[in-house]
């Protein structure tokens, strides 16, 4: 009978220390992923000074899989770095305008004040896309006067779909 506890014990302190890499049910509290709603809250979202990591999804297995990573990985990174989920089929345009054509993907959108260069890392070419978003201010005036661009840079995510590869990613590119 002691070595039963001893063992029961053993499991019980094993299970406690590698909850991440066993797959054990995590309580990860409310939900920190942002449900895409229109593109003047994902603006106002870009302004308040986070990068941003959205998923870009459809229906589709997979994107159960990227649901749960999105998920401990935005309770993991907030709330320095925001998650926010964009269902394609509810919001055609706005996923149109990244121009892919495989789903899901991800993509990071930050300011660029808030990248730290260190030696070279992020002066990647294929990290200079640059995104204009063009919101009305208001509803009465011409064209022009109401249009006010945004400018952030756009890296796409091609790293391991998991907290750890957000980690590396972050660290990589120099975004806090």
């Amino acid at each position: 009978m002691g070595e039963r506890s001893f063992f029961d014990g053993m499991i019980r302190q094993l299970r406690a220390t590698c909850k991440y890499y066993t797959g054990y049910p995590k309580d990860l509290g409310p939900s920190r992923v942002i449900h895409f709603t229109s593109e003047r809250q994902f603006v106002q979202l870009l302004h308040e000074g986070h990068p941003v990591v959205v998923a870009f999804t459809i229906k589709c297995n997979y994107t159960k899989h990227l649901d749960k990573v999105l998920e401990e990985a935005a309770a993991e990174f907030y709330p320095q770095v925001k998650f926010m989920r964009v269902e394609c089929p509810k919001y055609p345009g706005f996923c149109i305008t990244r121009q892919r054509k495989e789903y899901p993907f991800i993509e990071i959108f930050h300011s660029p004040e808030q990248v730290v260069h260190k030696s070279g890392l992020g002066k990647n070419p294929t990290s200079n896309f640059t995104y204009h978003l063009k919101m009305a201010s208001n509803q009465g005036k011409a064209a022009d006067p109401n249009i006010t661009k945004y400018s952030v840079k756009v890296l796409p995510f091609n790293y391991d779909l998991s907290g750890y590869g957000f980690r590396e990613f972050f660290k990589r590119h120099g975004i806090k």
